[in-house]
């Protein structure tokens, strides 16, 4: 662990006010500390990694010249807000990132007066702080608001709905384009370098402003004179920057400007703090700069394990099973094989859903659409419509943001999409933005859907050919993070009989009805019940929508108690599912439902968590036992 005598300015910076204290010629050497502390402490215990290190100059530019935490600094999810927490005071607590009790891998307004908007989620820091400098001005607070967004999130519409509604307003609001895709030309960046400066020094600004309060005066001939002078500004733009975009939508375009050199940053932000009304600043910079293992590649070490820090390679751990994801993709590549209308769409997600297999097999039927998924669905839709089965692939947390379109676009026109849900249930590290808590109820509500999850990666593989081959309408499959459980693989596919479950244990005193993963905990606790006298039936229920309401009816005359599990949030989830066809019924049956609780559930590892929150063996073990014998049960436990 690099130590004070190896990073002599970093370890002096225990909160921006020190970076002010500095000279600005040893901010150079406080981003290369920097760089270096993050390269040291991560390769030890992982996290994401490239969009910190380019950003480490914006961020000591930004934190010297603005008066953070009173100047309020929006960033667009947490990837590249590293760099912010190791100058905010928090540079000592770094080797607990994403760890159970330690600080969080995004922004988050509990950890720090300087995490001025939560970000988990892509495209929400301009809309953020369009709302923060409207609230600073109805309370006419002096505060600038700093937006800073990457080019990757600017695929996301929510970003184009807040410009342009502050430009419309003419909100005092600063956007940082963190751009690290696009490539210049040398002799582009001599150019627009020399002109960003020369449009955002105030005596060009206080020229400018003197100019057009004369020609106002000056009646007709004035607005002639002004639109000479607007169109000889937009015409040189327009020849040098990529910058009319944003000056159609109302801001003020500076740029692109080199993200990596801090002394022109610093330089370039003194000029346009005092400027009025939207402002927008496009930085060039490069995703992993400083560490050449994840220079010029866009995915390796995004979101890394614990690695090497000399060669970037992870440091392997014990070999394991295939992870869900590889298991879905790969049975995808498998099915688009025989049914070339099979397609896949992500948003923008191919390695963490699955989606590079078929990428890289069958790229015609491959559609990545950018962050934004309101799009992916309804675009899923369209295709639909013309007989093309789309499988869109997507986190649980992201197809939240689509809501909307999968009720309206698809459900309602019962058309035939596959939503595939990756990450559901709880994802470890990442923590409250990212778990996948609430899909089952989210989704269960809709009219035509049908909802399942397979308890093995088997089944997922035969879950995901019965969606696409033999089922009409929308369809959804959720299964969790991590490795799967290892169990034989066939070449071929089986498709499963709609809406009906599997019995995978029998017993005589209480039925438990799982759901997804939680079968196999399921399956455990069911054996550790037996040391109590205790022998517990386990049912893999499959289908969340439709219910396997014959095998329901089946076990509510035979059980008096029935345990559901799910790794979903309780309130509207499968045990709700349960428990309102019991209700519809009349069955008179006791009922324990195990789930998520109601509330936001921090990071952790996934065994720390489902340890913590009761739904491992040993926690659902103990509480069934607990419910068979009628002792104290916790308070919501019972329905």
């Amino acid at each position: 662990m690099l130590t004070a005598e190896d990073c002599k300015i970093l370890f002096k910076i225990d909160s921006p006010k020190d970076i002010r204290k500095l000279e600005v010629v040893d901010l150079k050497q406080l981003c290369a500390e920097i760089r270096s502390y993050m390269v040291d402490v991560i390769s030890q215990i992982g996290g994401h990694f490239g969009g910190g290190l380019g950003t480490v100059e914006l961020t000591v530019a930004l934190h010297r010249v603005f008066d953070t935490p009173n100047d309020l600094i929006v960033w667009d999810t947490g990837h590249q807000a590293y760099p912010h927490k190791i100058v905010t005071g928090r540079r000592d607590k770094l080797n607990t990132i994403r760890q159970l009790n330690g600080i969080s891998g995004f922004l988050k307004r509990s950890e720090s007066e300087y995490d001025s908007f939560g970000a988990g989620h892509a495209s929400t820091s301009i809309s953020a702080a369009v709302g923060m400098a409207e609230a600073s001005r109805l309370l006419k607070l002096d505060k600038k608001v700093i937006a800073i967004i990457g080019d990757g999130a600017m695929t996301g519409g929510m970003a184009y709905e807040a410009m342009n509604n502050s430009g419309m307003l003419k909100s005092n609001l600063i956007v940082i384009l963190n751009d690290n895709n696009m490539s210049i030309a040398p002799n582009v960046w001599q150019i627009s370098n020399y002109f960003t400066e020369m449009i955002s020094h105030p005596e060009y600004n206080k020229f400018k402003g003197a100019i057009w309060d004369l020609t106002g005066k000056l009646d007709n001939f004035g607005d002639r004179l002004r639109k000479v002078a607007a169109r000889l500004e937009s015409g040189i733009k327009s020849i040098i920057t990529p910058g009319m975009l944003f000056e159609a939508l109302g801001f003020r375009y500076f740029g692109p400007v080199n993200g990596h050199n801090v002394g022109q940053l610093v330089k370039l932000f003194n000029h346009v703090k005092p400027l009025n009304g939207p402002i927008l600043v496009h930085a060039i910079t490069e995703k992993g700069k400083g560490y050449k293992p994840a220079e010029g590649d866009s995915q390796k070490l995004h979101a890394a394990t614990p690695f090497d820090k000399i060669t970037g390679k992870a440091i392997k751990g014990p070999g394991g099973s295939p992870s869900y994801t590889s298991i879905f993709g790969k049975a995808l590549v498998d099915i688009v094989k025989e049914n070339r209308n099979v397609v896949g769409v992500t948003a923008a997600m191919p390695d963490g859903t699955g989606l590079d297999y078929l990428q890289k097999t069958f790229p015609e039927n491959y559609f990545d659409v950018g962050i934004a998924e309101e799009h992916a669905v309804t675009f899923a839709a369209g295709m639909a419509t013309q007989g093309i089965i789309p499988v869109v692939a997507v986190y649980s947390t992201f197809l939240q943001r689509g809501f909307d379109q999968i009720v309206h676009d698809v459900a309602l026109q019962n058309l035939h999409v596959v939503f595939v849900l990756d990450r559901a249930g709880l994802v470890g590290a990442d923590g409250p933005t990212h778990h996948g808590s609430f899909d089952l109820s989210y989704l269960r509500m809709i009219p035509n859907i049908k909802i399942m999850s397979p308890k093995d990666e088997s089944e997922l593989r035969n879950m995901l050919y019965t969606a696409v081959e033999c089922m009409e309408g929308p369809v959804a499959i959720r299964y969790p993070r991590g490795s799967a459980l290892g169990v034989e693989l066939k070449s071929d596919f089986t498709a499963i009989e709609f809406g009906k479950s599997e019995k995978v244990i029998d017993g005589k005193d209480v039925a438990i009805l799982a759901i997804g993963n939680m079968v196999e905990y399921s399956k455990e606790a069911a054996a550790k019940l037996i040391s109590e006298g205790i022998s517990a039936a386990v049912n893999n229920m499959r289908f969340i929508k439709p219910l396997d309401t014959d095998q329901i009816d089946e076990i509510s005359k035979k059980y008096s108690k029935i345990v559901t599990i799910e790794e979903n949030a309780l309130a509207g989830g499968f045990g709700s599912a349960v428990l309102e066809y019991i209700s519809d019924m009349n069955y008179k049956n006791d009922i324990l439902r195990i789930g998520l609780p109601d509330s936001f559930v921090d990071h952790g590892t996934q065994s720390e968590l489902h340890r913590i929150l009761g739904i491992d063996a040993e926690g659902i073990s103990e509480r069934i036992k607990n419910f068979v014998k009628k002792e104290t049960l916790e308070k919501g436990d019972v329905a």
